[in-house]
């Protein structure tokens, strides 16, 4: 069964049954792009609420971090920001596969459906009924001259002229009648030959096409309605990860570790205060000199004892009423200062000479030893400030190295540069090299004294071996070159680099060898399991298969990416919620 033989006399129930299944397929389109708005929506919506709640940098919630359940929940916001992801990865592939494809299709439908047969058809119809209406006309006005011409000759008062005049009008008007008659003839065989044609040729090969291009439309917009589920159920399982990356968040939570790193982030290491002496007023103390003196140094005064008037209260902890807030040490400092200002101020009325230390108490300032801070903080402060002075020598220190192989590249190849303009450099190096060690001696000496030497010592022995070994090259007047350090660390009078001017990589062919070397040593931390498929097509990023297994060579920083490293040596970066994560102890 088809259109064309059994529906060969409904053209107008086909036309709008065509007509309807396009209008249909705009009507999913539509459907499918207001579903892509909501998902891009929603994605939007996701992003600026894990931006919301995400700590600013350098902010109070971002120092808090260390503590897991706060890590957690960063992790919750970084698997939601994921998750935001995938829903707009669902909205481009909607709006690709189905909303442009269709569109693009439904636009040939269009084109295909226009047929001119029918109009063809109507052409010659309205050709024929024009012949045949003249024909009409004429027949009659010959009828009328031929009656006319009858009566005339009938008549006994018409001249012979007017007899033979109204005979040859009407002759004239028969000729044109049979014109007419033979053209609404042919005409009419034409139309009727056409029609035939039409309907026993054309049409049904119209309406057979049409039946094809209506069932390639159903065909094709079924396939619409498959990919509107499959583009969803393609990343339900990168959206199972994500919630399992958020449960797994939930379980990483350990309340004894937080416990246990608030404790080593605030111990002040002071001990506790000892008991009070009796003082026997019955003796006759005079306190008239314990009154007036600003205090003695000797053992500090209790949080309580500075207390004043209010140490008869309760001391209630984290009440909006106390004063001292989440910081009991802060807040005796500033009582501190309250009582002792105003009385230092006093005595400066008297001179230099009158106040001695043993009258005074040394008040607590910001110091660059980090005096003025706990035991306990002051040896952690000492420890990160000698581990950042030792990443900037460091720096130094690979700076000088290069300048030293730029300067020898100079000698050895003169056209490349000239080694003369190096010497500035050279010797900016140098002074923020003999610089950072001056600071870096002066902090080790500090940490001994706050009692933790240790392991930092221990680094900066092997930081210093580091550094005195390198070969470092300055210049001189004659353009000869020297060693501007001497075996015991000291530095010696010549130049040293320019930090400030920037390092030429045109040398980097002769360093290969070494950059190789160095990346060698990068060891992996872990392996890894794909699985999906990433065709890494991006700069910077590799490709790979499902099942397929990589070694780790940097963890995810919270970018969505992690570094890998196949058997051949390739490197590159991955998306991490593609690979499940084996790191090694």
């Amino acid at each position: 069964m088809d259109w064309g033989t059994d529906l060969w006399d409904q053209y107008d129930i086909i036309d709008k049954h065509t007509q309807s299944g396009l209008e249909l397929v705009e009507k999913y389109v539509k459907f499918v792009k207001e579903r892509t708005e909501i998902e891009q929506n929603y994605a939007k919506q996701l992003r600026n609420l894990t931006k919301k709640y995400n700590p600013k940098r350098g902010s109070k919630e971002e120092q808090e971090c260390r503590f897991s359940n706060h890590q957690s929940f960063l992790d919750i916001l970084n698997e939601m920001n994921d998750y935001a992801g995938q829903r707009e990865l669902i909205a481009e592939n909607m709006m690709m596969n189905i909303c442009i494809e269709l569109t693009k299709y439904l636009q040939e439908l269009k084109m295909e459906r226009k047929t001119k047969a029918q109009q063809s058809l109507e052409s010659t119809y309205k050709q024929l009924d024009s012949s045949k209406k003249r024909f009409e006309r004429e027949w009659r006005e010959a009828d009328k001259a031929a009656q006319y011409a009858e009566k005339t000759d009938q008549d006994i008062n018409a001249t012979k002229a007017d007899v033979e005049k109204a005979k040859q009008q009407a002759n004239m008007r028969t000729h044109i009648a049979e014109e007419c008659k033979n053209d609404y003839a042919a005409q009419l065989q034409k139309y009727n030959k056409e029609q035939s044609q039409f309907y026993f040729s054309y049409m049904p090969l119209i309406f057979n096409k049409l039946q094809d291009m209506d069932e390639r439309r159903v065909r094709k917009l079924a396939q619409g309605y498959v990919l509107f589920s499959d583009t969803e159920k393609h990343v339900i399982p990168i959206i199972g990860k994500c919630l399992e990356g958020v449960a797994k968040a939930g379980t990483n939570v350990n309340e004894r570790n937080d416990s246990i790193a608030l404790i080593e982030q605030y111990k002040s290491g002071f001990e506790r205060p000892g008991d009070l002496d009796f003082e026997d007023y019955s003796q006759g103390i005079n306190r008239a000199s314990s009154d007036s003196s600003l205090g003695t140094l000797g053992t500090p005064k209790g949080p309580l004892e500075l207390l004043g008037k209010n140490r008869s209260k309760p001391f209630w902890l984290f009440s909006k009423k106390s004063k001292f807030g989440r910081d009991p040490l802060s807040y005796c400092l500033k009582e501190i200062n309250k009582t002792v200002k105003p009385r230092i101020s006093s005595f400066r009325t008297l001179g230099r000479s009158r106040l001695t230390p043993e009258r005074i108490i040394v008040m607590p300032t910001v110091t660059e030893d980090f005096g003025h801070l706990p035991p306990e903080q002051r040896r952690k402060r000492l420890q990160q400030k000698l581990d950042d002075i030792g990443k900037e020598l460091q720096k130094e220190v690979d700076q000088s190295e290069a300048l030293g192989k730029m300067k020898d590249v100079y000698e050895k190849n003169p056209q490349m540069g000239d080694p003369a303009s190096l010497s500035t450099q050279i010797n900016q190096t140098a002074q923020n090299m003999e610089r950072l060690r001056g600071e870096l001696n002066k902090y080790e000496s500090w940490l001994t004294e706050a009692g933790r030497r240790g392991d930092t010592m221990l680094r900066r022995d092997t930081l210093r071996e580091d550094t005195l070994s390198y070969r470092s090259h300055s210049f001189n007047d004659n353009g000869s070159t020297h060693e501007p350090y001497s075996p015991d660390g000291a530095h010696t009078d010549e130049g040293t680099p320019d930090s400030s001017q920037a390092i030429y990589a045109e040398f980097d062919d002769d360093f290969e060898e070494e950059e190789e070397e160095e990346e060698e040593l990068v060891a992996p931390i872990g392996q890894c399991t794909a699985m999906y498929n990433f065709p890494g097509a991006s700069e910077g990023t590799i490709a790979m298969q499902e099942g397929e297994v990589l070694s780790v060579v940097e963890e995810d920083k919270g970018d969505g990416w992690t570094r890998v490293r196949r058997a051949n040596g390739n490197e590159g970066y991955i998306p991490t919620s593609y690979v499940s994560i084996s790191l090694s102890k």
